[in-house]
């Protein structure tokens, strides 16, 4: 049975996160959007697990239940050290079989660093350390490096990370068995790389706000959803169905460039001044596409499993009328559409545009279509600047008041 998991999310205690990150909006919107297995996110946070022990019930094997919505237990964590001479930086999803487990990782680390200020944690930790104290507490956890790409805070980003997996997890990489794409790649981009062959890739929306949920998710093939299903599906392929992703040029790391100069550049453009900005001299932030250059060794991807790209339902909306994503009318046509029709990943994915008619106006049906086909025009993010994915709309031109 098919089952749509987003395992990478976070609190309200988080960051730059919204106060709407709360256990009932979450299980509200998980049911809109469609998710049948959501993440807790923050597991680390003692405020967040002491709100997930009194508000959520365990149903089994590592699932807990909120107003009709599945959890497993997951958070995420920056890491910190010097490596080789170097700064290193990188980000770590947990994947935790109990809250009990999750409380004595939570001790064990707190003896290491303040885990308590932020609801995704830094620590002064090496990956392998990390690893140790981890399954020392916890051996059935599974630890996924996070966005793996992104030039900050990932394994292979160009501003802090490594080359090879082995570099950064030592005597422990053998126990990684999966990645997270992140928004700003795609399983082409990574099947570009042999040294991810056996991995299977994960796809999370990072969500801050409810409505970013779902943005990217895994899916899954199981008859029950419990921890050791997801984790046995993850470590040995067999139930892991794919990825929803991102347009992988809209994550705002997908090109080369620098920001403060407007500057938006491809890798060959970057690796022909040597990665400067032509503007000002300093040196450019390289991007997603730059480091899977650099480390693939095929022109062509060897896939393994499918994936499709996605436009949030809101944003195909609000680029058919014209007006913002957040207005009271885009707002008003998708719970509309959601009423009448279903979750908003079965609208995307699923019922046939002629099911739809009438539901929405017929621009927004044309949005659908052409997001399903890939009909869209793309100018790519980069150096902490979205990209934009458009949609030609026939005689209207493309429409982007998304952000």
């Amino acid at each position: 049975m098919r089952r749509i998991a987003d395992l990478h999310i976070h609190s309200h205690y988080s960051a730059s996160t919204s106060p709407q990150m709360t256990l009932p909006e979450l299980a509200v919107t998980a049911k809109r959007k469609g998710i049948d297995l959501l993440g807790t996110g923050d597991c680390t946070h003692a405020g967040w697990l002491d709100a997930l022990s009194t508000q959520l019930r365990e149903a089994n094997d590592g699932v807990y239940r909120h107003d009709g919505v599945s959890f497993l237990v997951t958070g995420e964590v920056s890491l910190v050290w010097r490596h080789d001479g170097r700064g290193r930086r990188i980000h770590i999803v947990l994947v935790v079989p109990s809250l009990d487990d999750a409380f004595a990782i939570r001790d064990a680390l707190a003896l290491r660093g303040n885990v308590d200020y932020d609801g995704r944690p830094m620590l002064g930790l090496s990956a392998p350390d990390f690893c140790e104290i981890v399954w020392e507490r916890s051996p059935a956890t599974l630890l996924i490096p996070a966005h793996i790409w992104t030039p900050w805070y990932s394994v292979f980003g160009s501003k802090s990370g490594f080359d090879a997996l082995e570099d950064c997890f030592g005597e422990y990489t053998h126990r990684i068995c999966a990645v997270e794409t992140g928004l700003s790649s795609d399983p082409p981009m990574n099947r570009r790389v042999s040294a991810l062959d056996g991995l299977r890739l994960i796809s999370c929306s990072d969500a801050h706000s409810p409505r970013n949920l779902a943005r990217e998710a895994t899916l899954f093939e199981l008859e029950r959803v419990t921890f050791s299903a997801v984790t046995d599906a993850l470590r040995t392929g067999d139930g892991y169905g794919g990825t929803f992703e991102f347009y992988p040029q809209e994550g705002k790391y997908h090109y080369d460039g620098h920001r403060a100069c407007g500057v938006r550049w491809s890798p060959e453009q970057s690796n022909a001044v040597g990665g400067t900005c032509p503007v000002c001299g300093k040196p450019m932030t390289l991007g997603v596409l730059h480091r899977v250059e650099e480390l693939a060794d095929r022109e062509e991807p060897v896939l393994d499993a499918p994936y499709r790209s996605l436009i949030p339902l809101a944003e195909i909306i609000a680029q058919a009328v014209g007006k913002g994503v957040n207005t009271k009318t885009v707002r008003a046509i998708y719970d509309a559409m959601l009423e009448r029709s279903g979750t908003e990943l079965d609208i995307l994915l699923e019922q046939a545009l002629d099911a739809l008619t009438g539901s929405a106006p017929d621009h927004v049906l044309e949005g659908i279509a052409k997001m399903r086909a890939g009909n869209v025009t793309i100018e790519p993010g980069y150096d902490g600047v979205y990209g934009t994915v458009a949609i030609p709309f026939d005689g209207r031109g493309a429409r982007d008041k998304r952000r």
